[in-house]
């Protein structure tokens, strides 16, 4: 397909240098992409909507990580790009950053699990990474959870001492440990 009025090497422009809108750059670059893909075969056809359809479903789960992970993401999702028989890239896998450290006491450890599992199994396709990361987080829960209840029943009978400190300087210590995972999908 020939795009009329438009040339490789130059643009005429209208006056006084205006450079074209957003609106006319796109439609020169889908004229441009049009006329390549009518240069493409069958095959190549296949081979770029499959990526196309890849790019999407890479796309959104790591947006259903994001919008899921309130507090807990720590980087925005970054993609691995495959370029297409088209000349176009398309992301065909992707991963966000997720800190799974535990919350100074166990009540924020426990608070901090939930989001980072929901974070986590936010995708309607979760991926095994993704499900050992929520595992993970239950697991923390749980510890938590009992660390909880035994130092309630220490400060029930009167015979325990306040552990707290000694809570959040275990919680504290391995923080920094743990705080460095990635949630990934078609890796």
């Amino acid at each position: 397909m020939m795009i009329s009025g438009v040339s490789s090497a130059s643009a005429s422009y209208p006056a006084y240098g205006e450079r074209p809108g957003r609106e006319e750059a796109r439609a020169i670059g889908k004229a441009r992409a049009d006329e390549a893909a009518g240069q493409l075969s069958a095959e190549e056809l296949a081979v770029v909507d499959k990526l196309k359809q890849t790019d999407r479903k890479v796309r959104q789960h790591e947006m259903a990580h994001v919008a899921a992970g309130g507090g807990v993401i720590t980087s925005g999702a970054s993609y691995t790009y495959e370029r297409g028989p088209d000349g176009q890239n398309y992301a065909v896998a992707g991963e966000v950053g997720i800190d799974t450290s535990p919350g100074r006491t166990p009540e924020e450890t426990i608070d901090r699990a939930g989001r980072i599992r929901a974070a986590a199994l936010a995708p309607a396709d979760p991926s095994p990474q993704d499900r050992a990361v929520a595992a993970a987080a239950t697991q923390m829960e749980q510890q938590a959870r009992a660390e909880l209840a035994q130092q309630r029943s220490a400060g029930e009978d009167g015979s325990g001492r306040d552990d707290s400190r000694r809570l959040e300087a275990a919680y504290g210590a391995s923080s920094a440990s743990d705080s460095g995972r990635q949630l990934d999908t078609y890796a």
